[in-house]
């Protein structure tokens, strides 16, 4: 029998058995450096930077970033030049207090976001700084370092917010009334501390609203991605070892894809295991990995896509 008669059938073997991989550009945050891997896996672009936990594209050729404990900046790509920048320890009041920002998001209009941790409030700013738009955070265990993680406004111009080290999300309206709030469970687990596989507890890192009105969250070192309903109910969830041959460690970022695919970010889970993850939410497959362990090391909190 010639090959051509046994092609129909090694098309559809190597179809049913071989996955769409799909395949990202990315900007990452790694020790001293923000960087762009290409989707083959090649390092495009660097600069010197310090840790941050929050990445946006605010254009074309600009990003933004969070430079050390406190300093909101956006950077030109091409010339790694620093075009705007925001010290929210020195600035509206903050004057010698200890502040941290986690969390900044680029608004409409050109105004930034801004949750700042020890003066447990939001802030929207102008280009010149001035504050245009304040909230009071409420916060169960006040601490500079982790009173917030991630927080974002919303569709509906609430503020939806990780609060870490509570433990907890909160929904604030623009009043700075929480008009909703989720405690992330421990499902029945011992608290031990650390970043890694080894620890656990429930300082959530992301929440995100999803177009059905649900909460996808983020766990943190509660290794886990759980979306949550307006009554509080889990409708989905993934948990430490539930993708084959992958361990989530701290779960740090979650988005969603034009294609409605989740994309999973998994820091501190040492080597041999990715950084990041494409995620089928309907299936609960994995389409994609980063491994990228040599390239960011084992402290990638935050990468961006840029596509």
């Amino acid at each position: 029998m010639r090959f051509s008669q046994f092609l129909p059938l090694f098309v559809l073997l190597f179809a049913t058995t071989t996955p769409a991989f799909a395949q990202h550009r990315i900007l990452a945050q790694a020790p001293g450096k923000l960087l762009v891997i290409e989707k083959d896996g090649s390092v495009s672009w660097e600069m010197p930077w310090t840790s941050t936990h929050d990445l946006h594209r605010v254009d074309d050729d600009h990003i933004m970033a969070i430079r050390g404990p406190g300093e909101v900046c956006i950077i030109n790509m091409k010339d790694k030049k620093v075009t705007w920048s925001y010290r929210a320890g020195k600035m509206n009041g903050n004057e010698g207090k200890r502040v941290e920002v986690h969390a900044v998001q680029p608004l409409a209009g050109g105004n930034v976001m801004i949750a700042e941790s020890g003066p447990a409030r939001m802030i929207e700013v102008d280009k010149d700084g001035k504050i245009v738009k304040k909230i009071d955070f409420v916060i169960d265990k006040p601490n500079a370092h982790s009173d917030t993680r991630l927080a974002r406004k919303t569709a509906a111009d609430t503020y939806l917010v990780a609060h870490e080290n509570d433990g907890k999300v909160r929904e604030y309206d623009e009043q700075g009334s929480i008009i909703w709030e989720y405690a992330v469970p421990m499902f029945d687990k011992e608290p031990k501390g650390g970043h890694g596989p080894e620890a656990f507890g429930n300082q959530l890192f992301t929440a995100i609203r999803l177009k059905n009105g649900n909460t996808l969250i983020g766990g943190g070192n509660g290794h886990c991605i759980l979306e949550v309903n307006h009554d509080k109910e889990i409708v989905w969830e993934v948990h430490q070892k539930d993708l084959p041959g992958i361990v989530l460690a701290w779960v740090t970022t979650v988005d969603v894809l034009d294609n409605g695919h989740y994309l999973i970010g998994n820091c501190h889970a040492g080597e041999g295991q990715p950084v990041l993850i494409e995620l089928d939410p309907k299936t609960k497959k994995v389409v994609w990995q980063l491994d990228a362990y040599k390239t960011v090391g084992n402290d990638c909190s935050n990468t961006l896509v840029l596509e």
